[in-house]
């Protein structure tokens, strides 16, 4: 019994199809969230110039706010750097969440997506699942 326990905390079990597959739908949503908030930005229409100034930032970091965003997602969407990625973007949604509490908005959105970068990650990364080891209690 020691050995199997020794095996598995070694080595995280391999994912079903349907875990990776739920795992990437899941880290889908906040890559298109995130990609077209970037390109939103990266136009600058007037409702996001008007957003951004009520929210108390100078109309001049709309730019590179979009580039920050787009970034962000690019490294969490490439495989390899995924875990960067969502280390990165566990910093930007935790800005836009402190940015929509002072303002008084409704800060769920920024929340939820950082949830599902996690979650979507821990279901398609073995290397995550071995860093973070959720064991079933066994009768």
């Amino acid at each position: 019994m020691a050995e199997g326990f020794m095996q598995s905390a070694s080595q995280p079990a391999p994912v079903s199809k349907k875990l990776l597959w739920a795992g990437r739908i899941m880290s889908a949503l906040p890559v298109l969230l995130l990609v077209f908030s970037a390109v939103a930005k990266l136009m600058k229409p007037a409702s996001v110039v008007e957003g951004f100034v009520r929210l108390g930032y100078p109309e001049s970091l709309i730019l590179p706010i979009g580039v920050l965003e787009l970034v962000c997602a690019v490294v969490y969407a490439i495989p390899r750097t995924s875990i960067f990625g969502a280390i990165l973007l566990t910093g930007y949604l935790g800005g836009a969440t402190a940015t929509l509490v002072r303002g008084g908005e409704a800060f769920f959105a920024p929340v939820v997506a950082g949830v599902l970068v996690w979650g979507g990650l821990f279901l398609r990364d073995q290397r995550l699942r071995a860093l973070i080891p959720f064991r079933c209690a066994s009768a």
